[in-house]
């Protein structure tokens, strides 16, 4: 996609057109780029949050899902549950747990019983 059909989107992205924005989106993912994607997220995209997440999660950037979760994705809030049980990290199982996130209970429990 050439850089005058990015500005297009942009353009329309900023309009209210929820298509450009869901395809801004998942190019922007396509070329890692957080900050495109940040700036859609917090111009309430539900397609950006998701594929931040996804992203996030795959670098393991905590720091990005949090700011996702903060942002209110429980996309971001399942996906660092996964990350912190695989680290072992019962502080923040806990803490999402306690913010009523099912994940991490799930994953809390099993690491508490051993099962």
């Amino acid at each position: 996609m050439t850089a005058p059909d990015l500005q297009t989107l942009r353009k329309l992205a900023e309009a209210g057109n929820e298509d450009a924005a869901d395809r801004l989106a998942i190019l922007a993912a396509e070329r890692g780029d957080v900050a495109e994607l940040k700036h859609l997220v917090d111009a309430g995209s539900d397609q950006a949050a998701r594929q931040l997440a996804l992203l996030a999660a795959a670098r393991g950037d905590t720091a990005l899902l949090t700011y996702l979760i903060d942002a209110g994705s429980e996309d971001a809030a399942d996906m660092l549950a996964v990350i912190a049980a695989e680290r072992g990290d019962i502080d923040t199982l806990a803490s999402l747990a306690d913010e009523g996130n099912q994940t991490a209970a799930s994953l809390l429990s099993e690491i508490i019983t051993g099962s």
